[in-house]
């Protein structure tokens, strides 16, 4: 049996949904193939060798379970994790990774880097690709390179922030128009501003949040995705829609708003849908991603497909597309786990 160390929790405004993520992993996960090993990191940073429930996971009370200080070792000899007990330290051997982690500090390349120092293998992309993936200023200019369409954007650093960045904004832009920090997922600190003031109200409250904010053009479209899985030579699913209950699918309506739905398969022409698809694979091949992405688009109502962002670790909730998408192309939830685990072995 394989050893799988299922990582969840990190210092990010992420963090509840990657603990609602890893719980229904572990359950997913075939116990007749997998030794499963739990670490949770703590919103503080801390890591905690794990053997309590998944609902305490979902109710985030597993800091209060059965809990012991550990580290991943970046000592390829060690191949694992180390444990403190007691005075001294026990070795956890792991053969894979699977890191359910959203956000900075998890899916941004930082994890990543670490995973590569010990030596195991993981799922999900590398170092560079994980890094480009989440921070959507820099995946933008790989799109715009891609010659892919995209929304019109502007970046501000913390600098250019400071001087006056709504006249900039409404020199490109008429209003609405989306703000969002640049290295975030889950629509965490996205905002809709409708003018001046809310722009301003948006800028100020995303830069809490970054030291990089996006403010994009408005697309008046219907929200798509669909499903990349794969190394070299990537299967992309077919689309699914997005039926936000707010105004836009933010953070609420992704998780809880019941009214939010999905919509499997896009009911979209199809010369749209082969070009959702091909625009995925081209651009997850492009930022270099392994193991699995979710491709965000924007289908214009003028028929033009804009894409949105690249999610390289996307969620793993019981209603999260990624896996929906999988399963309406066959591919079981624990089957598209065991898929992942392959992948991350693969040279």
């Amino acid at each position: 049996m394989k050893t799988v160390c299922v990582l969840f929790g990190g210092m990010s405004g992420e963090y509840e949904i990657s603990c609602l993520s890893a719980s229904y992993v572990v359950e997913n996960l075939d116990q007749d193939k997998y030794t499963i090993i739990k670490v949770g990191i703590t919103r503080e940073g801390a890591w905690r060798l794990f053997s309590g429930s998944t609902q305490q996971m979902r109710d985030d009370s597993w800091t209060e379970g059965d809990c012991l200080p550990c580290i991943l070792s970046p000592d390829r000899e060690d191949h694992g994790l180390l444990v403190r007990e007691g005075d001294g330290l026990r070795r956890i051997a792991l053969d894979v990774i699977f890191p359910v982690l959203h956000g900075t500090y998890g899916e941004d390349g930082s994890a990543q880097g670490l995973f590569d120092l010990s030596g195991i293998p993981y799922v999900g992309s590398g170092v560079a690709a994980s890094a480009l993936g989440m921070d959507k200023a820099f995946s933008n200019m790989i799109f715009d390179t891609l010659k892919i369409p995209q929304a019109g954007w502007l970046v501000f650093d913390d600098v250019t922030i400071e001087s006056d960045p709504a006249k900039r904004v409404e020199e490109q832009f008429s209003y609405p128009c989306f703000v969002k920090p640049a290295n975030t997922g889950s629509s965490v600190g996205v905002f809709k501003a409708h003018n001046r003031q809310e722009l301003c109200a948006a800028l100020a409250e995303a830069a809490k949040v970054d030291k990089k904010v996006l403010v994009e053009e408005f697309v008046d479209g219907r929200e798509l995705e669909c499903a990349v899985l794969g190394n070299a030579d990537p299967e992309v699913s077919s689309v699914g829609e997005v039926l936000p209950a707010g105004e836009f699918y933010d953070y609420t309506s992704k998780y809880h708003d019941e009214a939010s739905r999905t919509v499997i398969p896009a009911d979209i022409p199809p010369k749209a849908s082969d070009t959702i698809r091909e625009y995925a694979k081209r651009a997850y091949c492009a930022l270099g991603c392994r193991g699995l992405s979710r491709a965000d688009f924007f289908l214009g109502k003028n028929g033009t497909v804009y894409i949105n962002e690249l999610n390289t670790l996307p969620g793993f909730t019981t209603i999260s597309m990624y896996g929906k998408l999988w399963e309406y192309e066959g591919v079981s939830y624990s089957a598209l786990l065991d898929r992942l685990i392959a992948l991350a072995e693969e040279e």
